[in-house]
């Protein structure tokens, strides 16, 4: 189980650290789901992120302190030779489309051609339909998202930035689930050190998951 756990306890011991992407069009949101994450925060006067910038937020996660390192990338194009480097070493990616703007939703499998020529070939890919508050400007059937996902063995949520809604359970599921991946490498680790083989991770294989699996809607849930 993955729990809250503040929004920055600079006391608090780290057990691990991942580096997350969020990516997609420019205006889809992300800087608006990170904020949301990150500090519970919304504004209506965003301005489009220029080049790259991250926040952090520490949760815990089957009784560990996980540190979630989040880059924001920016959309325009002439920005995207830059942010490519950003991919490198992530282990967890966002991919942001707005529900209301068909052509954000078509750009995807772009998107995620470029995610997985520049980051790690195993890491763990969410779908995210952002701004679910505007359902009565719907472009994007949730289930055209549904079997894009599922072709790219993606998991998928739709989400409000604005009213909170499963932006919480989005990161939550792509840090648990690398959280099980590194978990289990490292029992890989351990058992080839207790047969006498060095521990060393380096060149395993990590598991990722088979079919897309798609997360439940769930209804927003406010904060004391």
């Amino acid at each position: 189980m993955a729990s809250g756990g503040g929004y920055g306890d600079a006391s608090q011991k780290i057990d691990y650290v991942f580096k997350v992407v969020l990516i997609g069009d420019s205006a889809v949101g992300k800087s608006q789901i990170l904020a949301r994450f990150a500090r519970n925060e919304f504004s209506l006067d965003s301005k489009a992120t220029i080049g790259v910038e991250f926040q952090t937020r520490t949760l815990v996660i089957q009784h560990k302190s996980v540190k979630a390192q989040i880059w924001d990338t920016a959309g325009q194009e002439r920005y995207r030779a830059v942010t490519s480097a950003y991919y490198r070493g992530a282990v967890g990616a966002l991919l942001v489309y707005d529900i209301t703007k068909r052509q954000t939703f078509d750009h995807m499998p772009r998107w995620l051609e470029e995610l997985r020529a520049h980051a790690d070939k195993n890491i763990v890919i969410m779908l995210i339909g952002n701004k679910t508050d505007l359902e009565d400007q719907r472009a994007v059937p949730t289930e055209d998202a549904k079997e894009f996902a599922q072709k790219e063995g993606l998991f998928f949520l739709e989400t409000s930035a604005m009213e909170g809604r499963n932006v919480e359970d989005a990161f939550f599921t792509v840090l648990t689930e690398i959280f099980n991946i590194v978990n289990k490498k490292n029992l890989a680790a351990g058992d080839d050190q207790a047969n006498g083989n060095p521990a060393s991770l380096t060149g395993k294989k990590i598991l990722v998951p088979g079919p897309a699996q798609v997360i439940p809607e769930k209804k927003a849930c406010c904060r004391s």
